[in-house]
């Protein structure tokens, strides 16, 4: 299986899409198949957004048309029920799927618009993010596969800050934060972290790995 590894991640491997929500795909229960599928809109959309624009050439426009196209087809139809993580990364099935889609729009003639679907997409954000990065002719995938895995890693790091604290475990946080998250050139040691916190340098490390662990879940 393939698996996302750039931009690093706490502890040197980055997590994959949540094995609950590949499972809740194949689920006989259709609301639950539609929260899944909502559930990996709200975290993907950006980054094949920014794929068709580069690899399609598609004006914004067009590019917002198609993925809420590609995510309303795919609650109707039940197309991402098939994803076999055994076979391939769920970045490299839905690519798959939406090459075809565009190619699809592509050889049909004119459009059919579309709304907005079932999540909330913040079109014009995602544009000012890919100016930053446009003028470069970044390559389609490339770009697909760094997008990928900054959704991802704010995605598991929004879970964290969620879950810690409400288990007991706010000062778990607040060593992820500091070691894994901070900039490395204002990155405390393991000591100045116990100290700044009043706990042993091995809690430090145990709340480390601890937090690490829970990342990639």
């Amino acid at each position: 299986m393939e698996r996302d590894t750039a931009l690093g991640g706490p502890g040197g491997r980055f997590p994959v899409t949540r094995a609950s929500i590949v499972l809740s795909l194949r689920s006989d229960d259709e609301a639950e198949r539609r929260r899944a599928c909502e559930r990996l809109a709200s975290l993907y959309w950006k980054p094949l957004y920014k794929y068709v624009r580069i690899k399609w050439n598609r004006s914004s426009e067009d590019a917002q048309d198609l993925v809420q196209g590609f995510f309303a087809a795919a609650l109707e139809r039940e197309t991402l029920a098939p994803f076999d993580p055994s076979h391939e990364s769920m970045r490299t099935f839905l690519r798959l799927l939406v090459d075809r889609h565009a190619s699809n729009r592509v050889k049909a003639a004119g459009r059919k618009k579309r709304g907005g679907g079932t999540v909330a997409l913040d079109f014009e954000a995602a544009e000012r993010e890919l100016a930053r990065v446009a003028s470069s002719s970044p390559d389609p995938e490339e770009l697909l596969r760094r997008e990928w895995v900054r959704a991802l890693f704010g995605d598991c790091v929004a879970r964290l800050r969620e879950e810690l604290p409400g288990a007991g475990r706010e000062l778990q946080l607040r060593v992820f934060e500091a070691m894994d998250l901070e900039d490395a050139d204002a990155r405390p040691s393991y000591r100045e972290l116990a100290e700044r916190l009043g706990v042993t340098e091995t809690k430090v490390t145990n709340d480390l790995s601890a937090a690490r662990r829970r990342f990639r879940v």
